[in-house]
């Protein structure tokens, strides 16, 4: 069930950043759109967890929830969002692939946790193939915003990895709490705060959000991106570690290239394929141990990778 739900996730969010793309071209306030995706997601999911008596109101209250949503979803997507307006979704997905990196090296020497070589030649790798997949498609103009831009996603990609080593802390003080309603509860803090900066420093038209591009962009990623995909990665950091989750970052760019060779016929050159190997070897070594337990070893995920 872990490998299945991981890689449904990777599919779901290997097609974010292009739906993120086309919402902010469509002229939505980056901030507004991020908050509205992320407050009616969490939203609808936690009514629907009260209502299935699986949590209750007082959830949404506590700061531990508070504190999630910051990380793992107002700095992440605050960064994310505003940089796409020059930044393009091939590089966003590059840059946002140090992700795992970033919690390797916060567990390490932040917080002292003995490191595995094999993780940190992992995460090099990963993100060298995520590079090679994406370089022959590069075609940029160097720009102060541009470089603006990439320093941001790094950015919220130290929120990211914060945000994903604090949910487990908090997924294990709530333990009988369905991951489900935790990811529901964050989402609408980060939604809520991601609104709040949307109306104190963007100038909001409502006619843009009513564009098919706009609509479309928003309907998906709050169902697909936001419902679904954050949902089954709150489930996998609950089952297994903070990293393991996290390598989904470095496979939707495969899965981006992927979807421009079937929609649009784009050429995928022999550096693209060695990209695409380098990052399934980067994944493989990051999570040797989890894959190892998966397939030759005994006991569950939980038991053999919980730390």
């Amino acid at each position: 069930m872990v490998i299945v739900n991981y890689f449904l996730m990777c599919l779901i969010f290997g097609t974010t950043f292009l739906a993120i793309k086309i919402g902010v071209d469509a002229g939505v306030p980056p901030f507004l759109s991020a908050g509205l995706r992320f407050f009616i997601a969490g939203l609808l999911l936690f009514s629907f967890m009260v209502w299935r008596e699986k949590t209750t109101i007082g959830l949404f209250f506590r700061k531990e929830m508070f504190f999630t949503g910051i990380g793992l979803t107002f700095g992440t997507f605050a960064s994310l969002y505003w940089a796409e307006q020059y930044v393009t979704s091939g590089i966003a997905a590059v840059l946002s692939a140090t992700g795992p990196m970033m919690i390797i090296v916060i567990q390490t020497f932040i917080m002292k946790q003995k490191g595995n070589w094999k993780s940190f030649i992992g995460c090099g790798v990963g993100v060298i193939g995520v590079m090679l997949l994406i370089l022959p498609s590069f075609s940029i103009e160097i720009s102060p915003f541009w470089m603006v831009g990439c320093f941001a996603i790094i950015l919220g990609e130290v929120f990211y990895a914060s945000g994903t080593i604090y949910s487990k802390h908090v997924i294990r003080k709530f333990e009988t709490t369905s991951p489900i309603a935790l990811n529901a509860a964050q989402m609408m803090h980060g939604g809520i705060l991601l609104i709040f900066l949307s109306f104190f420093i963007e100038n909001i038209q409502f006619d843009y959000l009513l564009s098919p591009a706009s609509i479309g962009s928003l309907l998906y990623l709050t169902i697909f991106g936001s419902m679904i995909g954050h949902s089954i990665y709150y489930w996998l950091v609950s089952r297994t570690n903070p990293v393991f989750p996290s390598t989904w970052l470095y496979i939707s760019p495969l899965i981006a290239v992927m979807l421009g060779v079937i929609f649009y016929h784009e050429y995928i050159s022999w550096l693209t394929g060695i990209g695409t190997l380098t990052i399934i070897v980067g994944t493989v070594l990051v999570n040797f141990e989890t894959l190892r337990k998966l397939f030759w070893g005994k006991g569950t995920v939980l038991q053999n990778i919980k730390n």
